[in-house]
């Protein structure tokens, strides 16, 4: 069990990291949610309460989506673009899907690869794009999930002011949404260029996202 956690340290690392963020996320945000009840003169609810509520949902679903979306496109962008310099970048020219033989699928398939590499048709060509299709399908998810949620939330906020509620198709029509969305959205495309450039000039030693300390700026696809 120790070799098995040991072996899988940087997922179970992060997985620790989200919870104990989500549970701090959840206190800081019920005692707002109670602040602004009390601002509208309405009465406090319970924690259980509040993590059952659209604005806990929301405000989870909305970071989650901006996420995914980060790495969904990350994926698929770096299929086709790079970067000189970077770790996490082909090197200029070696742009597209490679061939089998670089992929070591079909017929150039290794002993040790996964039984979908050397399988044909439907198979392997969903297993050849799997992560690009699962991140996309966690993004969508989630920003349906956030849309759901934030027509709910944005609704009971109508409702306290005496106005009218709005459908689905309205909410995700309004500015509210859209500035919920585009103000995560920024923030993560800023994050990936900052690492696409900082990471040509800068290292970490001992970091696979990292060049050695010692390999030229030019360097690329090599990783410490």
């Amino acid at each position: 069990m120790r070799e098995f956690f040991r072996s899988n340290g940087l997922t179970w690392a992060f997985l620790g990291a989200f919870l104990l963020a989500l549970v701090g996320q959840a206190v800081a945000g019920h005692a707002e949610f109670n602040n602004q009840m009390t601002a509208d003169g309405l009465a406090h609810v319970d924690f259980l309460s509040y993590l059952a509520s659209s604005d806990f949902a929301v405000d989870v679903a909305e970071n989650w989506q901006s996420e995914y979306l980060q790495f969904f496109l990350y994926v698929f962008a770096t299929v086709w673009l790079v970067q000189r310099g970077s770790p996490e970048s082909k090197p200029p020219g070696k742009s597209g899907t490679e061939s089998d033989k670089d992929q070591r699928v079909g017929q150039y398939a290794n002993a040790d690869s996964p039984r979908s590499a050397s399988a044909g048709g439907l198979r392997h060509a969903l297993f050849s794009r799997s992560l690009g299709l699962v991140m996309s399908a966690l993004f969508l998810l989630s920003w349906y999930a956030q849309s759901v949620a934030g027509a709910a939330a944005y609704n009971e906020q109508q409702l306290r002011r005496l106005e009218a509620p709005v459908d689905w198709a309205g909410y995700v029509g309004s500015a509210e949404f859209w500035d919920r969305t585009f103000q995560n959205w920024q923030s993560e495309f800023l994050a990936v260029a900052s690492m696409a450039i900082l990471s040509v000039y800068l290292r970490q030693r001992g970091s696979p996202e990292s060049k050695p300390v010692g390999a030229p700026h030019c360097a690329t696809g090599v990783e410490g």
